[in-house]
């Protein structure tokens, strides 16, 4: 006959599988009210059995560089194309296991590290109501001054430094003019997207930038149609927000499950209007009807990590320099 001792013994370990927690370092919008946290959370929780999913959150990359191995931490989600490559070189990643078959990025995808769960054109987004012929390319934006501008600091923010890649791949060392002419056009350089945006709305200038998707959160939350991404015929920069294990992490199983968890529908479908970008891992027929009747580029210009971080010391003295011209 089994003591009770042993009986409880048994029970705890029960219990205890029944309540592993997995933790996943995201930034801090992704944990908010307002992102795709909290509606991720329920769903993963709902088919885990048990487990509790805990977001903690912050900046990313500085906490991985900082920490190390000493990261509390199973996985990561909200790193982007441009800073892989350091995330990378940290070691603290492990392969995470998954099939790309299902991804829908516009560019080749065979990453066995890092995997994309979300994906956006940077793009600028105009006021229809002040705006009536947008610019159509890169080369007609610096030359019309009519526009006023309002953008974000590459040194600070990740959609600032798609803009300066953006530029790079277009003009490479030629840009200092170019960067020269989009000075005298601009209003302000904030350190981040959420401070450019809300200047934008509310009137401080006719164009931000921002994201291809950016309409359709106005359309759906506002019912406002006045704004609209120019389309350029040159192409738009594309990155994508991706996540991955961590070969430290106390729960590999769970962890790995989250991430096949990314490319179920139930997630995809939640990714959209929960972060208001484009779904990795579903073909366009399947977004929702905002995202597919918005204005989408022909061309996906793009830096593989390699690239971006060649290129992005000597791109930022061109933008030093063309700034300060």
């Amino acid at each position: 006959m089994k003591s009770p001792l042993f009986a409880a013994a048994l029970l705890g370990l029960a219990a205890s599988a029944q309540a592993q927690t997995l933790t996943v370092l995201a930034p801090d919008y992704f944990g908010s009210d307002w992102g795709p946290g909290p509606a991720i959370k329920e769903g993963f929780e709902a088919r885990c059995g048990g487990c509790t999913l805990e977001f903690r959150t912050g900046d990313v990359l500085p906490r991985l560089m900082l920490e190390g191995a000493r990261l509390e931490a199973d996985a990561v989600i909200g790193l982007n194309t441009d800073m892989t490559l350091r995330a990378r070189e940290t070691g603290l990643f492990a392969p995470h296991g998954q099939d790309l078959g299902a991804l829908t990025v516009p560019v080749a995808w065979e990453d066995n590290t890092f995997i994309p769960f979300n994906w956006g054109y940077a793009a600028w987004v105009y006021d229809k109501t002040r705006v009536e012929n947008p610019p159509t390319s890169f080369a007609e934006l610096i030359t019309r001054d009519d526009l006023s501008l309002i953008w974000q600091d590459p040194r600070s923010s990740a959609s600032g430094l798609a803009l300066m890649l953006w530029v790079d791949q277009l003009y490479g060392a030629d840009a200092g003019p170019i960067w020269a002419a989009l000075s005298e056009r601009t209003v302000t350089v904030t350190a981040g997207w959420s401070e450019a945006y809300g200047l934008f709305s509310e009137g401080e200038a006719d164009m931000v930038l921002s994201y291809t998707t950016s309409p359709a959160y106005h359309i759906v939350a506002e019912d406002d149609d006045s704004k609209a991404a120019a389309i350029f015929d040159e192409g738009h920069y594309f990155m994508a927000e991706v996540a991955g294990v961590l070969a430290g992490a106390e729960n590999p199983d769970l962890a790995a499950d989250f991430i096949a968890y990314i490319l179920s529908p139930e997630f995809q479908n939640m990714i959209a209007y929960g972060n208001w970008s484009y779904p990795s891992a579903l073909p366009r027929e399947d977004w929702p009807e905002v995202m597919r009747d918005l204005p989408y580029p022909d061309t996906a210009l793009f830096y593989d990590e390699a690239q971006a971080e060649t290129r992005r010391s000597p791109a930022l003295d061109l933008w030093l320099q063309g700034m300060t011209q």
